[in-house]
């Protein structure tokens, strides 16, 4: 592939002909929402019901070991502990992603970090839900302050810090002893990103267009022509 051809090969926004929206069920964190639309300014009406997600971050932590931070929480819909890293909602009106990844890393980790960068984006599951993930890498960690450190409850209590190395994170994530997408996809990119010395990786305040907060939203019940 040549330069030019990886500069526009991308996903791209692609919006189509709202023809009417509702909220099927609304949630404590997130909605259900079906949309009536259609292909063409013509076309025939499809609806699709979808969850409508505040999106969220996560954190690849690696250390100067060149090991990565895992934490194991319990997850109830899968009724399963999973290995994963740390994150969390964007659900802080206002805050900067980098900042709200920054936030989740001292409340779950109890860690800080001086050097951030962008690892990867990621859609979790476009065909049921609007949930956009960004995941950074940070390295430079430090640890937070014990009198300045977050009270976990609920599952969050129960978080096992463990760091492994990034060569058997991966291991781990092929043989299929890791299930969480976020950490399956983040030890993949850093394992691919380290190859170069991480000289590649976007900066950590690189845009995010591809999140919904970042571009106009149908109004509800509108019509908007392609």
């Amino acid at each position: 592939m040549s330069g030019d051809d990886r500069e526009t090969f991308s996903d791209e926004q692609s919006p189509r002909r709202l023809i009417d929206a509702s909220t099927v069920y609304e949630g404590r964190v997130w909605d259900v929402v079906s949309e009536q639309f259609s292909l063409t300014a013509d076309g025939e009406a499809i609806t699709r019901d979808f969850i409508r997600h505040p999106g969220a971050v996560a954190v690849l932590v690696l250390n100067d070991d060149g090991q990565v931070l895992l934490i194991r929480q319990y997850r109830h819909p899968v009724r399963m502990a999973l290995w994963e890293i740390p994150a969390g909602l964007l659900d802080e009106e206002g805050e900067d992603f980098v900042d709200a990844a920054a936030r989740e890393l001292a409340e779950e980790a109890d860690l800080t970090a001086r050097q951030w960068h962008v690892l990867v984006d990621l859609f979790l599951s476009p065909g049921s839900s609007s949930e956009a993930l960004r995941i950074y890498l940070a390295r430079g960690i430090g640890d937070v302050p014990e009198a300045d450190r977050h009270t976990r409850t609920h599952e969050e209590a129960e978080i096992e810090l463990r760091w492994m190395d990034l060569d058997d994170a991966v291991s781990a994530a092929l043989e299929g002893r890791i299930h969480s997408p976020s950490a399956v996809a983040a030890v993949l990119a850093a394992r691919v990103a380290r190859e170069n010395g991480f000289i590649d990786l976007r900066p950590a305040m690189t845009p995010w267009p591809e999140h919904p907060s970042q571009h106009s939203t149908w109004p509800r019940g509108a019509v908007l022509e392609i």
